[in-house]
């Protein structure tokens, strides 16, 4: 179980987590060797002061949880980010702009983020819920294209999370040039197992401690 903790991105996202609920998170990511903690950007600089010395990652989401903002927000958001700490970065594409048919937008998106970033790693959220499968696989290939280093399913507050099948989509639509998380509505130890056999590289989750058992 040792190695499924070190999966998983212990998350807390809630619009009202206080500062105990976060620091609660963090004391569990270092008892468990969780890989990271993700969290809103406005507790980035309190999570890196936590868990420095651990091992453990600070995590924070960029343009969470719509993806409607804009493509210079999103870019501060990301560096004001890293400056305070964050090692990995996920952010939320511009879901409409994909439906539009707009990849021009979506990759230069993706890609003012990446490298405001630097040298955090990205991963992309990509909201498989909304979108067909023809258009998951094209997130993905504008998510590679931008240097990302993970596509991500879902962020957690849409109409659906992560599933095998997506899993599996993702994985082959990447094509070994990134890596694939697994998000949204993961409760248990036997899903968590699944979606990693599936080939999942990381599982976001806010129960983390249920999912190693």
């Amino acid at each position: 179980m040792k190695d499924i903790a070190s999966y998983i991105d212990h998350t807390m996202l809630k619009a009202d987590a206080g500062r105990e609920v976060i620091r609660r998170y963090c004391e569990e990511a270092r008892t468990y060797g969780f890989c990271s903690v993700c969290v809103n950007s406005c507790h980035t600089a309190f999570v890196h002061r936590e868990l420095m010395g651990s091992g453990v990652k600070t995590c924070t989401v960029v343009g969470f949880p719509l993806g409607a903002m804009s493509e210079a927000a999103k870019a501060f958001e990301a560096k004001k980010a890293v400056e305070d700490g964050a090692d990995e970065i996920d952010m939320v594409i511009n879901i409409g702009a994909l439906k539009d048919g707009d990849y021009d937008l979506v990759l230069s998106d993706i890609r003012a983020v990446k490298e405001a970033a630097e040298p955090a790693l990205v991963k992309v959220i990509i909201e498989t819920c909304l979108l067909s499968d023809e258009e998951k696989v094209r997130a993905c290939e504008l998510a590679v294209s931008a240097g990302a280093d993970f596509v991500k399913t879902s962020t957690g507050f849409s109409t659906g999370g992560a599933t095998i099948e997506d899993i599996r989509l993702m994985k082959e639509a990447v094509k070994g040039k990134a890596r694939v998380k697994a998000s949204g509505g993961i409760r248990t130890p036997e899903f968590t197992k699944e979606l990693i056999e599936a080939g999942a590289d990381r599982i976001g989750a806010g129960n983390g401690v249920l999912l190693i058992g």
